[in-house]
């Protein structure tokens, strides 16, 4: 197969710089600009907290090494959904899907619009005063008709083509990334702040209550690092696969866990810890401590245009997860079809449009990242389990370097984190499993009504 040929309709497109560019996009959104605050209001110590984030990004670049693997290998879209219905069964494949369907995708594309529009009401407080009803209720519906303005012209941005959305993906992830590195530049170099803030935290316990606060701070955070896989989904539209497919994953999540670091050790110079305690707005909060009031406005501003990028990659990676599903039967029908002249799955570029914009207007920011935490860590860590039958298959083509070890230290974290999450918040954690069982009865459904021959994925490759 050449670089370009094409493959169910999808082509080979896209190098490693914009390959690169959409794991990037995918990780860096609302949680690292909303997360640390609502950290800090649990661990109460900032050396703490900077070291988990450098703890998750440890196991998200094992994620990214176990999945170059996988990826090199089975070079399909599809992420999780191909790469577990490949290797072991497609009730598995369909759940990482079903769940990727309403928390990996939509959820998240509907958590960045609502913080576009939270960052913007906050830096522009008149965009949500249009004197037609009472102010209260009209602040809670302008702020999510913004949202969903914001996932309404995306969708149809995206809907013109991989190309052309992988220039605007380009465009929007590389001014985000100038925006966190002129931000920790400046901050250091101009702004006012103080490390010593580092000595202002409590003493932590590590007692088993600690140890649940500690499973449930690496959720979040991981939440936050989420992404790093993004370019297994669009495995069938990237030029030379065996090549471009693992770096841009190594290269993406390293960048990212520098960009992390460096933010939230800005986020500690400007801020004392018993300030940060429970603020989401971390990012504007930080820029008004250092420059004033009129910056943090305008930061607002430039943090809300920033979750444009991460809003725009979800939107062109999920729907190639809807559109395996479907073309093997395990999903509606109508969400495998490509368009003719952009060749791009429309139909699940605009469900999983409406799905979010459902969202939007059900859940609130919190809620969703709730949600999301757990639900996301579940497929990945079954996934990367994978690699070993993948060795013993002898299908590996490309063998990352750190086996077993780094897989291994992948599984025991996700694990671990899973099991302390869910005891210290057992009733979202509920609901995400929750999401998963219901998820069984759909499979059979789908497959009974759409499965027009058997097809076995698993498991030859």
């Amino acid at each position: 197969m050449t670089n370009n040929a094409s493959e169910n309709g999808l082509q080979r497109k896209l190098g490693l710089f914009p390959v690169t560019n959409i794991v990037i996009a995918n990780m860096i959104g609302a949680g690292i600009f909303t997360t640390s605050g609502l950290l800090m209001g649990d661990l109460r110590n900032p050396s703490l907290m900077v070291t988990l984030w450098i703890v998750g990004g440890i196991i998200a670049l094992c994620g990214a090494l176990c999945y170059s693997e996988l990826g090199a290998a089975i070079p399909q879209a599809g992420g999780e959904y191909i790469y577990l219905s490949k290797l072991y069964h497609p009730l598995l494949g369909f759940l990482s899907g079903w769940v990727s369907f309403f928390v990996g995708f939509s959820a998240p594309i509907a958590a960045s619009a609502i913080g576009f529009s939270e960052y913007m009401s906050r830096a522009f407080p008149w965009i949500l005063r249009w004197g037609i009803l009472d102010p209260s209720l009209e602040e809670v519906i302008l702020k999510k008709f913004y949202a969903i303005l914001i996932i309404v012209v995306f969708t149809l941005i995206h809907l013109r083509g991989i190309v052309f959305g992988s220039q605007v993906q380009n465009i929007l992830t590389v001014l985000k990334v100038a925006l966190i590195v002129g931000l920790i530049f400046i901050g250091f170099a101009l702004g006012s702040g103080s490390f010593e803030h580092f000595s202002h935290g409590l003493d932590f316990s590590f007692n088993f209550g600690g140890w649940k606060i500690i499973g449930l701070s690496l959720m979040w955070i991981m939440f936050s690092y989420s992404g790093w896989n993004a370019s297994s989904y669009i495995g069938s539209e990237i030029k030379n696969p065996k090549k471009n497919f693992p770096l841009s994953l190594l290269v993406g999540t390293g960048i990212v866990i520098l960009l992390y670091f460096g933010l939230n050790l800005f986020f500690v110079y400007s801020i004392p810890p018993e300030d940060m305690q429970g603020v989401i707005s971390i990012g504007g909060l930080a820029v008004g401590n250092s420059f004033g009031k009129s910056f943090e406005s305008l930061f607002s501003t430039l943090i809300a245009f920033a979750l444009f990028s991460s809003l725009s990659a979800f939107i062109i990676l999920g729907p190639r997860v809807y559109f395996s599903m479907a073309k093997d039967g395990y999903f509606f029908k109508f969400a495998s079809k490509v368009n003719g002249t952009h060749h791009v799955p429309y139909k699940s570029i605009i469900l999983q449009g409406i799905i979010a914009g459902i969202i939007v207007l059900a859940g609130t920011l919190d809620q969703i990242f709730t949600f999301m935490g757990f639900s996301l860590g579940i497929f990945p860590i079954l996934a990367v389990i994978g690699v070993f039958k993948l060795r013993r298959m002898k299908k590996s083509e490309y063998k990352m370097p750190g086996f077993p070890v780094v897989p291994a230290i992948y599984i025991l974290a996700g694990v671990t984190i899973l099991v302390l999450g869910f005891l210290e918040r057992p009733i979202p954690s509920s609901i995400a499993i929750l999401t998963v069982v219901v998820g069984i009865p759909a499979y059979y459904v789908f497959k009974k009504k759409y499965r027009t021959k058997e097809k076995t994925l698993s498991p030859s490759l």
